[in-house]
């Protein structure tokens, strides 16, 4: 899966921009990016959304234990890779359908986190059991969510295209021809949204994360790291 957003929807993340800097390689446009998607992938669907978002997807060569899935609803649109081993329980909890699918529940959480906020964002996320990583855009409000599973079992890489743009998809492959060095894996059990303005570990979000400059012998140009939390000692 790939999603491609202009830098009016996301800003260029520091830690990537410097890791391209220090190494500089090759890049590509983003709609060069997409091509190549789609060119190499003989079932993939693209879309354009306005101005300044493109997404991507292929059934193609996908596992059986963590298949793709897409759908729009109310002009949110998600990318959603994986499967959720409490979606039953979490589908009574949205007031959602038997046949509903982990994409169309994500868009209910993220539905229900924009317009009601019960709880926290963290803790909504922290609520998905299982293996995914999934990308959500709000086209309403110009907003993008995203997000992966604490163990980093559906890998999803981050980087910055030639003109400017932030693409997320699960193959690095793929993003080291459109994003040079500036390139990351997006790190697990964290997210991030537009709306807050970076990225929060979901177990932990007052933990900061910072980014680990990579040697010119990697393929990614930098690794995000989620810093452990002070132990405290006991007073006596």
């Amino acid at each position: 899966m790939l999603g491609v957003f202009s830098s009016s929807i996301v800003s260029l993340p520091e830690e990537l921009v410097a890791a391209g800097s220090r190494t500089p390689s090759p890049k590509t446009s983003a709609k060069s990016l997409v091509n190549r998607f789609v060119g190499s992938n003989a079932s993939a669907v693209s879309m354009q959304i306005g101005d300044d978002v493109q997404l991507a997807y292929t059934h193609q060569n996908e596992s059986i234990t963590r298949p793709r899935s897409f759908a729009v609803k109310d002009e949110i649109f998600c990318l959603f890779e994986g499967a959720l081993d409490n979606l039953g329980s979490l589908k009574q909890q949205y007031g959602l359908s038997k046949s509903a699918n982990e994409v169309i529940l994500v868009i209910e959480a993220y539905k229900a986190l924009r317009d009601r906020a019960p709880y926290p964002v963290n803790q909504v996320v922290g609520h998905l059991i299982g293996n995914f990583a999934f990308v959500v855009f709000d086209k309403s409000t110009s907003t993008l969510f995203v997000a992966t599973d604490q163990h980093g079992k559906v890998p999803l890489y981050w980087g910055i295209t030639a003109d400017g743009c932030v693409a997320f998809a699960n193959d690095a492959d793929l993003l080291k021809v459109g994003c040079g060095k500036s390139l990351a894996s997006f790190p697990q059990g964290c997210f991030y949204s537009t709306a807050i303005g970076e990225l929060r570990c979901y177990e932990n979000p007052k933990n900061k994360i910072t980014a680990v400059p990579a040697t010119e012998e990697e393929i990614l140009g930098a690794k995000y790291m989620v810093e452990a939390s002070p132990i405290l000692s006991a007073t006596q």
